[in-house]
């Protein structure tokens, strides 16, 4: 049984997981429409499967973004089922989507930072709140700044960081608790070229230790030049699936 699923299971490990299903991300005709009738997805239907990285991409306003925060119910669908690892989160009850969560890193392009505290406390914050040791949460802090070469700006505040440290802070914060999952909304918006590189290497250093990576990106030509499946979106809908060679 999963951690998300039974929330009294309060000692559950944050990097406890048992997988269940070869289908990590399971999206079966999911729309999401806004008051005032706005549909931003209709009738999605993809799979993901465990170990896999794709790309999400499209002109703004195609539907990434929200089709991203659908997975850790940051929203919830108007229609169609979610499934990740084997599990239905439609059907979860409000007091197990933290569970969840712990189980979803996130990264947005804006970083999201504390500017009044520091990397190593930026870092550490999802560990807080999940209530591990004050020893466990200093050895994973360090560990995750590791991965992303900031070991030695643990003490520095955000905003004496260059926007690609920045982003590499908001990284290391993702996957501090070790999720199987990791989503990321345009993490090289605001990056050069060299910079979008060094920050997509990162994303599939951590594909090959078997994290199933979803990234929203507009940027055709660096996806096409890493050469993963990406799926296009085009007003709310699924136009193309290059892990398909379309939607046939």
């Amino acid at each position: 049984m999963h951690c998300w699923a039974r929330p009294s299971r309060t000692n559950c490990p944050v990097s406890y997981v048992r997988y269940r299903s070869i289908q990590m991300i399971h999206f079966d005709g999911v729309s999401k429409q806004y008051p005032g009738g706005y549909e931003a997805l209709r009738g999605l239907t993809f799979k993901l499967e465990r170990g896999e990285l794709a790309f999400l991409t499209g002109h703004s306003g195609a539907g990434k973004s929200t089709l991203l925060r659908l997975i850790p119910l940051l929203e919830r669908p108007s229609r169609g089922q979610i499934v990740l690892n084997g599990i239905d989160i439609g059907r979860l009850s409000r007091r197990r989507i933290p569970y969840l969560r712990r189980r979803v890193g996130m990264i947005f392009q804006d970083h999201r930072l504390l500017h009044d505290r520091t990397v190593y406390d930026n870092v550490a914050l999802p560990l807080v709140i999940a209530g591990v040791s004050h020893r466990d949460i200093g050895r994973r802090v360090r560990a995750a700044l590791g991965k992303v070469a900031l070991s030695h700006r643990e003490s520095a505040y955000p905003v004496t960081l260059s926007g690609g440290e920045q982003q590499r802070v908001g990284i290391a914060r993702a996957v501090v608790t070790r999720p199987p999952i990791l989503l990321a909304d345009e993490p090289t918006g605001n990056l050069d070229p060299e910079l979008s590189q060094e920050i997509m290497g990162l994303f599939e250093a951590f594909n090959r230790v078997g994290v199933t990576v979803l990234i929203a990106s507009h940027d055709l030509g660096l996806i096409r030049r890493l050469g993963h499946r990406y799926l296009s979106l085009a007003d709310g809908k699924l136009v193309s699936d290059s892990g398909k060679g379309g939607l046939g």
